[in-house]
């Protein structure tokens, strides 16, 4: 049992039509109820009352902390318990928030892979988000260089891909550079956009502090002071691959996404993300984060859709 005095507090912590309670339910499979300002794990276990009690502390805390919880909050809590991982205890998952000044919220990790890719990017000069679809490994890419921007840490952000068309050849497209690449850029924009209140948006495109540079004009740059976010990497080619990791320059820092399962690349050509996971895996200094299905954020029927196309290639 555990007792909160402060409605306000006690009403984050169930969330709306006792939500977040409900998630917790589910995942220690046992029913939970409240009476008045009390919490109640019923029946009582000791072994789920230890891991009840630590997660709603940990609620507590980031109340505290003005955090508001939701079920992804309560979901992740709950595996740091259950997982005991010794590199990322509850208190530190809650500590890794991603604040955007002029941003519309603090963007806070919805699970154990996602605190672990922020601390990863904070922590690393070269880091890599491998996954699949909705895990939220560009978002993160991109509300952190945002925040690195406007903290004024680097002087200018630079979103990149290789411009690879999924299957359908969009031709010659008119306009000048940016508006070419705009149906290539537009998810890195889409990310900028949910961020950033229109004010924040419009100064950062006045002040400069923003480039798009599609990954074959890269060749023979060098990006000092920068923040560099490579999306799509899997169909970079090798020698694109090695091309970029190359363009770093003094107090630069480089973040790589990319999706495995979704190389668009000509069958002869082999995937520069592929090689370069295996070549600088051990690389002291790059941060490597893997994405699973399981920590699809997106749609519920993310997950489910993947989950069939995974079942259809193995049968």
């Amino acid at each position: 049992m555990i007792v909160i005095e402060d409605p306000d507090t006690l009403s984050k912590i169930c969330g709306p039509n006792d939500r977040n309670l409900k998630q917790l339910e589910k995942l220690l499979q046992t029913r939970i109820f409240t009476r008045g300002n009390e919490i109640h794990l019923a029946p009582e276990n000791s072994e789920l009352n230890t891991v009840f009690e630590s997660i709603l502390n940990d609620l507590l805390f980031s109340v505290k902390q003005k955090k508001i919880p939701d079920p992804y909050m309560i979901e992740t809590l709950f595996h740091t318990h259950i997982e005991n991982d010794p590199d990322l205890r509850s208190r530190d998952f809650l500590s890794h928030e991603i604040n955007i000044p002029g941003g519309i919220s603090r963007i806070t990790p919805r699970n154990l892979n996602q605190a672990r890719y922020i601390s990863s990017m904070q922590n690393h000069d070269l880091s890599f988000g491998v996954g699949p679809a909705g895990t939220g490994k560009t978002f993160l890419a991109i509300a952190y260089a945002l925040g690195e921007i406007l903290n004024r840490r680097f002087r200018k952000l630079v979103l990149s891909r290789p411009v690879i068309e999924a299957g359908e050849n969009l031709g010659y497209l008119p306009g000048d550079l940016t508006q070419k690449l705009d149906p290539y850029l537009k998810p890195l924009f889409d990310a900028m956009e949910e961020v950033l209140t229109t004010s924040a948006f419009q100064k950062m495109h006045e002040m400069n502090l923003y480039e798009i540079s599609p990954l074959a004009y890269m060749r023979g740059r060098s990006l000092k002071n920068c923040i560099i976010v490579l999306d799509e990497a899997q169909n970079t080619t090798q020698e694109q691959m090695k091309m970029f990791l190359t363009r770093l320059g003094e107090g630069s820092r480089a973040i790589i996404t990319g999706d495995l399962t979704q190389i668009d690349l000509p069958c002869k050509e082999k995937s520069g993300l592929i090689q370069a996971a295996g070549i600088l895996k051990n690389v002291e200094g790059i941060g490597f984060s893997s994405f699973q299905r399981g920590d699809v954020v997106r749609h519920p029927l993310v997950k489910k859709i993947l989950e069939a196309y995974e079942q259809e290639h193995t049968n």
